[in-house]
């Protein structure tokens, strides 16, 4: 079997290296896979992409498609012409996307219009949102992917009632037919079997972040700040619902700084969030005057940034893959969003998800700092072996 790759944004990288290592894993077993990796070029920036194949031990892409910036519109246009061209040129049994990204579903359409099968991974996930570009994203490529691997039993429901397939203790389901006029008695139910397309396997980001746990670096910040464990935040924040207008952003940044008790705050800024950050306050000292305690850093490199989360007293975000990666290593994290596509990060881990009211912050830290944190578990499957299962599917299918 051959497997194209798809890496397009920051949040795939993670994901894409546990594949990558457990194709490796495979070809050492004698299994017959190999695998071909495509970097569309979403996210260009060093600290958003080159860094992640460096610090996880990805090989370098074998093609960069270049599709960086533009409009979605414009940025969806140019992985799919840029994506089939690659396509006719290098053809694969499987393009395998990842997340929730332009590219995924870019790639995913391209591939399914060259009679090539979509495999995704993290299939299933929903926040239900249609303002999100992200939920259009998992919604069309969930309609074309051939195989999909969930997270959850939550984003197996979620396919469930999309009319995908599921199955139970590896005995296929059983399909329901519609007669022609679309009308469905009882007593003309017709049943056919059909091939399995969904698979609960657990979380492939989780996969990488139990391989590098014990590699996380410490950031130059530490020991400039001298920061202690459990005795600082780290905050990140970029969605447009909190930072596209001054006065929101403003409000929520006041929120947070003045109820963490004087602690640090990390703030690794995304470039997003750094076109109006920078103007609220006039320049960087009246900024440094009101908020003594917060320190804007540049964004990290995957080791340096989870070193931090790792020792935090909490984390506050806006973010759905940190969510994730809080609940396994037991941090505290405070989600200023109002809806999630990642729920067993609340239901089982320890995110709480706070909406995006500015006045919502203090109650949370006030529940943080007395103490009363939820504990939280590890949701299913997140074992670090999701990958492994994938693979060893996808080479069963070939």
């Amino acid at each position: 079997m051959h497997i194209t790759l798809i890496a397009g944004a920051r949040p795939n990288f993670m994901k894409i290296a546990a594949l990558i290592h457990a194709i490796q894993a495979a070809q050492q077993q004698g299994k017959n896979v190999q695998f071909r990796l495509v970097h569309t070029g979403q996210h260009y920036d060093k600290n958003m992409s080159d860094t992640f194949f460096e610090e996880l031990g990805i090989p370098a892409p074998d093609v960069n498609l270049g599709c960086g910036g533009g409009t979605q519109a414009e940025q969806t246009a140019h992985i799919m012409v840029e994506f089939e061209k690659e396509l006719l040129a290098h053809p694969t049994d499987v393009v395998l996307v990842v997340g929730d990204v332009t590219s995924t579903m870019a790639c995913s359409i391209v591939a399914k219009k060259l009679n090539t099968k979509v495999c995704h991974v993290e299939a299933g996930i929903r926040s239900w949102d249609l303002t999100m570009p992200e939920e259009i994203n998992r919604m069309v490529t969930d309609s074309l992917a051939d195989y999909m691997f969930t997270t959850s039993d939550v984003a197996n429901r979620n396919l469930l009632r999309m009319g995908a397939t599921l199955m139970n203790d590896g005995m296929s389901e059983t399909k329901l037919l519609n007669d022609a006029n679309g009308v469905l008695p009882e007593d003309k139910y017709a049943f056919e079997r059909v091939p399995q397309k969904v698979w609960h396997v657990g979380n492939v980001m989780i996969d990488t972040l139990l391989a590098n746990r014990a590699r996380f670096r410490k950031p130059q910040v530490w020991d400039e700040l001298g920061l202690k464990e459990k005795e600082f935040v780290v905050m990140t924040m970029h969605r447009p619902a909190n930072v596209d207008e001054e006065n929101h952003l403003r409000a929520m940044m006041e929120q947070i700084i003045d109820n963490v008790h004087g602690l640090p705050v990390i703030f690794p800024i995304h470039p997003r969030t750094a076109k109006l950050f920078y103007g609220l306050w006039g320049n960087e000292a009246e900024l440094a005057k009101r908020f003594p305690n917060l320190h804007i850093v540049e964004p990290l490199g995957y080791l340096e940034f989870n070193y931090l989360v790792e020792r935090a007293k909490a984390v506050v975000t806006d973010s759905g893959g940190i969510t994730e990666e809080t609940t396994v290593m037991g941090v505290p994290c405070i989600t200023l969003r109002d809806n999630t596509e990642r729920p067993e990060t609340c239901t089982v881990g320890t995110n709480e998800l706070i909406g995006t009211k500015p006045e919502a912050i203090k109650p949370a830290l006030d529940k943080l700092f007395a103490g009363e944190w939820k504990k939280g578990a590890i949701p299913e499957l997140w074992d670090g072996h999701a990958a492994e299962r994938i693979i060893d599917i996808l080479v069963q299918l070939d």
